[in-house]
């Protein structure tokens, strides 16, 4: 595995846009009239073009308050071309067709590092008339390709970097260091350090390279031995499991067994026999039936994988959601040598 595979640099990252803005050229099915700031924001928009208006006389169907968000990649300079999520934030009904006008995006520094605008495309369509119709995808939620135009220079200055820092995606602090032995051998000389679980710090000047770039290359195509920690996420609501290769078990025994109760009411009609006093009555009655399932059980020995495990489980009967009530109880037992993370 390269180091590129399991690091980041420090500093070198996307940065989120976002932006307010109007889709146009709706066919009747953008923002009603209870949707004010959608008809303010296009009041505001013709007033400075010279068109003045109340706000409170326009009545228009074909336009849609949105909200833009884009990703401004690291290295980008101006005349960059990125592409940009329009999404509706009033109540239309769709945006199809639409038109995002030239819409300001804006940085969490609250600067504009790009501007967006063009035809909306759509992953999806609606036909038909009314109480008849066929919706396909969303509506309310469309892509510019290449809408957006970077303005304001976010390239980082590499050249000024004493210390280069690797960022382990996943913090571990056998894997740290083994990133920083790894750097060492390749440059005959300690020049990396292990800070912390996360962060190896390279000294710039002590690798010899030519520039930031060049070392930055050289690190990344390092390969070293990645170990995995062993970790096991459930999903209670969709019964999901999912578990490292890595993940072992203690000597310990499953049993499993189910034990159903059934309760059953009815209502009876009771009619007297011929020719007596009584009078006819409704009787309840009811019924109960007991399915005690003999108890199944699975023993797994010293160092027992996962498909071992699943194995085990499968052949009692166990659906998923029993083992992950299973395993938090393994877990609670001492039996897994893993992270267990509910979800």
């Amino acid at each position: 595995m390269l180091i590129r595979d399991v690091t980041q640099i420090q500093g070198v990252r996307e940065n989120q846009l976002v932006g307010y803005g109007l889709v146009i050229g709706l066919t009747r099915t953008g923002d009603t009239q209870q949707t004010f700031f959608t008809v303010q924001t296009l009041a505001n928009s013709l007033q400075r073009m010279g068109v003045q208006i109340a706000p409170g006389v326009v009545v228009v169907k074909n336009v849609a308050a949105v909200f833009v968000t884009a990703s401004l990649p690291a290295f980008a300079r101006p005349g960059m071309k990125i592409d940009v999520t329009v999404s509706s934030v009033g109540d239309a009904k769709s945006i199809q067709g639409g038109v995002l006008l030239l819409t300001s995006l804006r940085a969490a520094n609250g600067q504009v590092y790009a501007e967006a605008q063009g035809p909306l495309v759509i992953g999806g369509y609606t036909e038909g008339a009314v109480g008849n119709t066929k919706t396909v995808n969303h509506l309310t939620v469309g892509r510019i390709a290449e809408g957006a135009v970077v303005e304001r220079d976010a390239a980082v200055d590499l050249s000024t970097f004493h210390t280069v820092s690797l960022l382990l995606l996943n913090p571990d602090f056998t894997a740290a260091r083994d990133v920083a032995d790894t750097v060492n051998k390749e440059f005959n000389k300690p020049i990396a350090t292990a800070i912390d679980s996360r962060r190896i710090d390279v000294d710039v000047a002590s690798s010899g390279t030519l520039s930031v770039p060049v070392l930055i290359s050289r690190l990344q195509n390092l390969s070293i031995s990645f170990h995995s920690p062993a970790k096991v996420v459930v999903n209670e609501r969709t019964g999901t499991i999912v578990m490292g290769g890595d993940v072992r078990l203690s000597p310990v025994s499953v049993i499993h067994g189910s034990l159903t109760i059934d309760v059953q009411t009815q209502h009876v009609v009771v009619q007297p026999t011929p020719l007596s006093n009584g009078k006819t009555e409704v009787v309840t009655e009811t019924k109960v039936s007991v399915n005690d399932a003999p108890a199944q059980s699975i023993q797994l020995e010293e160092g027992a994988n996962v498909d071992e495990l699943i194995k085990g489980l499968h052949a009692i009967g166990a659906t998923s959601h029993d083992i992950i009530s299973i395993l938090q109880a393994i877990k609670s037992a001492g039996g897994l040598q893993a992270d267990l993370e509910v979800m």
